[in-house]
């Protein structure tokens, strides 16, 4: 715990999914107080076309009530 999904368009390097994989992992262990080693990161690449159907309707418009930061920067608070 936790286990934390990021969803992002092909064609990033693989340093920089490692990268930002290290970063989310820093950041919770600063953030929520558990162990490194209890933390994983998945990068699932999705296709531009694609990320309406898979994404944006599933994860975002039918997901509305586990969302925290919505996509124009705005937060759960200022929605």
């Amino acid at each position: 715990m936790p286990h934390i999904i990021v969803k992002i368009w092909p064609g990033k390097a693989e340093d920089k999914k490692m990268q930002l994989a290290e970063g989310i992992k820093d950041l919770t262990v600063k953030v929520l107080g558990v162990p490194e080693t209890s933390i994983s990161v998945a990068i699932e690449e999705v296709l531009q076309e694609d990320w309406s159907s898979k994404v944006g309707k599933t994860d975002i418009i039918d997901n509305d009530k586990n969302i925290y930061i919505y996509p124009g920067d705005k937060t759960k608070e200022s929605k």
